[in-house]
């Protein structure tokens, strides 16, 4: 059994980074290399101030999908399982390739809901990623597409992120995307602003645009984002919204600059107190 006050105190933050499909993909949906090598580089520089990051990394139909893209399945449902399969060890085969080159190791994590059900479970993914983390391995989780159906997936990485945070006790949650945050508006109208503070009991969804998505782009979205940021910052851990494709997005929210969207829970009770 690892001791996790042990392995919790040999680092002063734990950071716990979801990057989407479309922070990692060009306008081709093909993976972009030098966006991961990107945000590798964070994860090192802030690994040098004893600051570790656990990623979620999404990607794999994408993945899949580059090299069977002229497959016959006609079945969404198995077409999806074959293109994660096929796509998860090409995902790892990149991070494992640029966090060599930084002298680090990772290793993958995959999971379904049922892993966070409260018991064994639940018991052995707090075991494998506190042993890890004592070891200075970059965990890099995912669903497991090819397995994950029905009940025992998630609503999308954003959850996973989130369980994962509240798991391992997380001071930091942050979900990039391919825009700077949430905005006051549709994104692509010139008028609208970033959102630069949201409390948890702060209505904001019906600024969201809906949008449709290709195959392989992942089930999330910003409305998606808002519901889980707003859950997971109701448990302490202030979450963030921000663009993955923004040069040093993550260090900087980390150190504490204005980046992107910044979700908050409300301290009712010390509201009352200055009332």
């Amino acid at each position: 059994m690892i001791d996790i006050k042990q392995s919790r105190n040999r680092h002063k933050k734990r950071v716990v980074v979801k990057v989407g499909t479309n922070v990692m993909v060009n306008k081709d949906n093909r993976i972009v290399r030098p966006i991961l090598k990107k945000l590798v580089d964070q994860i090192a520089r802030l690994y040098e101030e004893d600051i570790i990051t656990i990623l979620i990394s999404s990607g794999s139909v994408i993945a899949g999908m580059e090299v069977l893209d002229d497959n016959d399945i006609e079945d969404i449902t198995i077409r999806r399982q074959v293109y994660s399969a096929v796509g998860q060890p090409r995902m790892m085969r990149h991070y494992y390739s640029i966090f060599h080159d930084y002298g680090m190791r990772c290793a993958q994590v995959l999971a379904t809901k049922r892993d966070f059900d409260e018991g064994k479970h639940r018991e052995n993914m707090i075991n494998c990623y506190e042993g890890l983390l004592s070891q200075g391995i970059v965990p890099i989780a995912n669903e497991d597409d090819a397995v994950s159906l029905s009940m025992s997936m998630f609503t999308d990485n954003d959850e996973l992120a989130s369980l994962v945070a509240e798991l391992i006790h997380a001071d930091m949650l942050i979900l990039l995307t391919d825009i700077d945050g949430v905005y006051d508006g549709n994104p692509a109208d010139k008028d609208s602003r970033v959102i630069k503070s949201v409390t948890t009991d702060q209505a904001v969804e019906q600024f969201i645009q809906s949008s449709n998505k290709k195959e392989g782009e992942g089930r999330g979205g910003m409305k998606s984002k808002i519901n889980v940021a707003k859950q997971t910052a109701a448990k302490n851990i202030p979450t963030f919204i921000a663009n993955g494709k923004r040069d040093d997005c993550i260090i900087d929210i980390v150190n504490g600059k204005e980046v992107g969207t910044r979700i908050h829970h409300v301290n009712n009770e010390m509201e009352n107190k200055d009332a």
